[in-house]
């Protein structure tokens, strides 16, 4: 049976990741029957390189990914960034200025560029707490010493999705904004998305849209459901996600990526599910 797909691509946190950041020994098998029958995995986070190696260095991954909301394209084999793309923080400094004079103070941190680019948080951010490495800075302004992939944001009262819909209204076409997962609001480079690293990817594999499946489960990956020829989202999916994917499987809890690559590598087709 052939396998319909030349590229599977794959968010980590929320789909591909169970909660305790593990991925499951069967979607790993499944992952890797795809890759015998000829497909290339590649995982397209909103995590930067720093926060992302030590997921791949754990799988034996040793293709490229697609990290930082796809502002980096990095060579896990070769541990070597091979594109980035940085925020012109003149243009994010007006736009947090926009924003906090329509909906008041935020709490910011930061992603600084390159493979060991750390994340600067600054006071009152709200850390999840986990082995992601991260460095508190008392003062603000030191988060701007240096390029940026992207800048967070956290409110003192409204939510994710109130927050990203107020900030995208008051920033206009300066910066994009998305919400990436829980607790995550990003400011990000205008135009810049995860469809935009995993088309750079693909190209660099010889691999086209139309010979790619993604899996993703945040508001965040809707431009590469939008690039792919076919969307899976998550069971524990965001809304906005799941209204435009063409198929919903099994949370990451219970090896939805697993579920369609097995149906998948059994039937050699994929069914023409509608939106």
């Amino acid at each position: 049976m052939t396998f319909p797909f030349k590229l599977v691509a794959t968010d980590l946190d929320g789909t591909l990741l169970r909660g305790d950041e593990t991925v499951s020994e069967r979607t790993r098998e499944a992952l890797a029957a795809a890759t015998s029958a000829g497909a290339a995995h590649i995982v397209v986070t909103g995590r930067s390189v720093p926060w992302t190696r030590h997921i791949l260095d754990d799988l034996g991954y040793e293709g490229l990914a697609v990290c930082g909301q796809g502002a980096q394209v990095y060579h896990a084999g070769e541990h070597k960034l091979l594109t980035s793309l940085t925020l012109d923080r003149q243009l994010a400094g007006l736009a947090l200025s926009k924003v906090e004079a329509e909906i008041g103070p935020l709490a910011l941190a930061a992603s600084r560029d390159g493979l060991e680019g750390e994340v600067l948080v600054g006071p009152g951010y709200q850390v999840h707490e986990g082995r992601l490495p991260y460095v508190f800075v008392e003062d603000a302004s030191e988060m701007w010493a240096a390029p940026l992939n992207k800048v967070y944001l956290q409110h003192p009262e409204l939510d994710d999705d109130a927050l990203a819909s107020a900030a995208r209204a008051a920033v206009g076409n300066l910066v994009d904004v998305v919400m990436a997962g829980p607790g995550v609001v990003e400011i990000l480079p205008l135009g810049l998305s995860k469809a935009t690293g995993l088309s750079l990817a693909a190209r660099r594999l010889g691999v086209k849209a139309a010979d790619t499946i993604a899996f993703g489960d945040m508001p965040n990956d809707i431009p590469m459901f939008g690039w792919a020829r076919h969307g899976v989202a998550m069971a524990n999916a965001h809304d906005t996600l799941k209204a435009v994917a063409h198929e919903i499987t099994a949370s990451n809890e219970h090896d939805g990526i697993a579920v369609v690559l097995e149906e998948l590598l059994r039937t050699g087709s994929v069914a023409a599910t509608p939106h």
